[in-house]
């Protein structure tokens, strides 16, 4: 690594002198009837920040005229000659070819340079005790572990940035808004219990999961009560269905509206909610399924818990693939695919680009003796398995990917621009997690 970094600022010192003195003169060193060729470019992989040189021929010197991309993501160039050029890589760019463009020509590399995320895992909520107080972030407490059975995977985020979160301890749904500050949205931590009603009018039992529709509702699965309830923006919570089985993961298909529920049991089965007070079986036989969620298109993704696998059910047949984890053993493994093994795995999200990420560690009392106490990801398309966050041991520190711990991740959740929100169980903390 130290003779790459030499090598790196040998060749941008070089660079830098090669340019000393050099005023920005239109068309210098670029002919339009010739091709743009990149030869080599270092370093090869990196964050933001990166100084990347290019090297190759038909380069301008001008650099308003060179533009420098990497996967879609435009880099700012920062020197320029004929013959090689420097630019700055942004933030969550990706991996991909560098793409020199200038007007309407372009040169391609071979390589690919290789995007490396930093990941930053802070506290958005919660200090650390089981317990019932609203306030302002680290001063506000929620209770995940008061029992060592509590189970929730309940966290999801609209798209003004407010965090829902299913607290099964305090018997109600909470809310976390853009600046961190934690209210109640619905139910009485004073009052396990049912009832439908406004604010803490509304009593549950075990809230597990959550969910959003396209309209702002809340759509929450209480395994206590045996119910799934939808709950509009002002807090008002009405049974939409009594489960077959116990419900404890909630989703909805935004392609159609529909709503699922599904119970962790062996077998476990996943129902479609048609209408109030009607849901019918469209999956069977599943062990353990915990987190349920569905795609831009309509497929839909389960944890399966039992199995130890991440599946996928096709829209419009329900065709099931198991498409990571090694079916029925348990461990703590990225690599492809089914080659990866997951450790019970509980709550799953998905982001804008498809990938599925996964909280590791669904024991029934969140065991820190889990092999997985880690946030997962699986690259959508490939289903590559690698770790977001976290590791394989169980603990609490604010750091940057796996130098990160949690204790029990159970619940995941992904907003807008890609931040990742996780429910951190032994920790009674809501987590995120900022990738650079």
């Amino acid at each position: 690594m130290k003779e790459i970094k030499i090598i790196v600022l040998a060749c941008t010192v070089a660079f830098i002198w090669s340019i000393a003195g050099c005023k920005k003169s239109a068309g210098t060193g670029y002919n339009p009837a010739a091709p743009i060729v990149i030869d080599s470019f270092i370093a090869t992989s990196g964050g933001v920040g990166t100084e990347v040189l290019i090297s190759g021929s038909n380069f301008s010197a001008d650099t308003s005229l060179v533009k420098v991309f990497i996967n879609g993501r435009q880099l700012a160039v920062v020197g320029a000659n004929g013959r090689q050029l420097m630019a700055v890589v942004p933030a969550r760019c990706g991996s991909g070819n560098i793409v020199v463009k200038i007007g309407k020509d372009s040169g391609v590399s071979k390589g690919i340079f290789n995007y490396t995320f930093s990941r930053i895992v802070s506290t958005l909520a919660g200090d650390g005790k089981a317990g019932f107080t609203n306030g302002d972030g680290a001063s506000a407490e929620f209770n995940f572990s008061g029992q060592s059975w509590y189970r929730s995977m309940g966290i999801v985020v609209d798209d003004d940035l407010n965090v829902y979160v299913a607290d099964p301890g305090n018997h109600c749904i909470r809310k976390i808004d853009s600046l961190g500050n934690v209210t109640t949205l619905a139910g009485d931590p004073a009052v396990s219990g049912y009832a439908d009603g406004q604010g803490g009018a509304a009593h549950f039992s075990l809230p597990y999961d959550v969910a959003l529709d396209g309209s702002g509702n809340i759509w929450s699965a209480d395994a206590g009560n045996w119910d799934v309830r939808k709950i509009s923006p002002d807090g008002t919570a009405v049974t939409w269905v009594w489960g077959s089985q116990a419900p404890w993961s909630v989703a909805v298909d935004k392609t159609t509206g529909s709503v699922y529920y599904s119970s962790c049991d062996n077998p476990g089965n996943i129902y479609q909610i048609s209408a109030q007070w009607t849901s019918n079986q469209v999956i069977a036989g599943l062990k353990y399924p915990a987190g349920i969620k569905f795609d831009k298109t309509g497929n839909l993704y389960v944890s399966g818990s039992g199995d130890d696998v991440i599946y996928k059910f096709d829209v419009g047949t329900w065709h099931q693939t198991v498409l990571a984890g090694m079916m029925g053993s348990a461990g703590y493994v990225n690599g492809a695919g089914t080659a990866a093994k997951f450790a019970n795995p509980w709550g799953i999200a998905l982001d804008g680009g498809g990938n599925i990420l996964v909280a590791g560690n669904g024991t029934w009392d969140g065991g820190t003796y889990n092999p997985d106490q880690a946030v997962r990801l699986v690259q959508a398309g490939t289903w590559e398995v690698s770790t977001f966050a976290g590791s394989g041991t169980a603990g609490y520190v604010d750091a940057i990917g796996e130098a990160a711990a949690f204790s029990a991740p159970t619940g995941v959740a992904v907003d807008k621009n890609g931040t990742v929100y996780v429910l951190d169980k032994n920790n009674n903390r809501i987590r995120k997690i900022i990738s650079l």
